[in-house]
């Protein structure tokens, strides 16, 4: 397997998904602000936050004190994605002092779309029983719903945003079930923009399902659907359950990501 260079796909990450003002169909608006790139709702749909920031010890505070106060202006709530490897080193900790809430860290893993795709790992084998179901219609939004309150605890905003994307922007996320009989056990979806990046989301298997391979077939099912689509790289936000199972698949991690929360008061 050929290795990734880590340095040269990060530097293209950066350029094309963090600091690119591409439709993702979710209906945001992306604009740079200054020295961040920020994403704003535009009649209720889409996400609001800072994807990218060009900042040092003596411009931070005062970046994070007007991203605030806009947000605040709307009433909204929303994200500065931090990576690791963001200025100034103290960023995270800027961010707390202002008034943010930290979640979980994830790992940005990367991988060469055709190399998954040619990984006997990923070649799609589900245990008896199982089959990978395209989600079309709002029962079967019910049914990720039901998977992703049980693996990663209730989202207000998942229902809203997927069925934004099911009824106004298809083209740009593919919805996926894995299904024993009527039963959902494994959610996840794929994104598609104007990037040579595929974002896979959400997979989540139920605990009772885990080790049989389900989230394996899920990502080499996502990457031919990326494939037939021409994109260069798979990228996925990865907990630390799914890490080594991405790693084992060839992935690589280019850099720890912290989602850092701000809610009106």
């Amino acid at each position: 397997m050929v290795s990734l260079d880590a340095a040269a796909v990060l530097s293209e990450y950066d350029a094309q998904v963090r600091r690119g003002l591409h439709s993702d169909g979710s209906g945001a608006l992306g604009e740079r602000a200054g020295p961040v790139v920020r994403w704003s709702m535009v009649g209720g749909e889409g996400w609001s936050g800072v994807t990218w920031s060009d900042l040092d010890a003596g411009t931070a505070d005062a970046a994070i004190a007007e991203q605030v106060a806009y947000f605040a202006g709307r009433g909204e709530q929303f994200e500065w994605k931090s990576y690791g490897y963001d200025q100034p080193p103290d960023l995270g900790e800027r961010l707390l002092a202002a008034g943010f809430v930290a979640e979980d860290a994830e790992a940005l893993m990367v991988a060469e779309t055709g190399q998954i795709t040619a990984h006997d790992g990923a070649d799609g084998v589900l245990p008896d029983g199982v089959r990978m179901v395209p989600v079309t219609d709002e029962a079967g939004i019910e049914l990720m719903i039901e998977v992703s309150d049980r693996v990663f605890g209730p989202d207000p905003q998942l229902r809203h945003s997927l069925l934004g994307h099911l009824r106004q922007s298809p083209e740009f996320m593919v919805l996926v079930l894995a299904m024993a009989g009527d039963t959902p056990v494994c959610s996840a979806r794929v994104s598609f923009d104007s990037t040579d990046f595929a974002g896979l989301w959400g997979g989540g298997t139920l605990p009772e399902w885990r080790g049989r391979g389900i989230y394996r077939a899920m990502v080499g099912y996502r990457a031919r659907l990326a494939a037939a689509r021409g994109y260069r790289y798979l990228q996925v936000d990865a907990s630390p359950m799914s890490r080594p199972i991405l790693e084992r698949l060839g992935f690589t991690c280019l850099a720890m990501t912290t989602p850092y929360v701000w809610s009106p008061s």
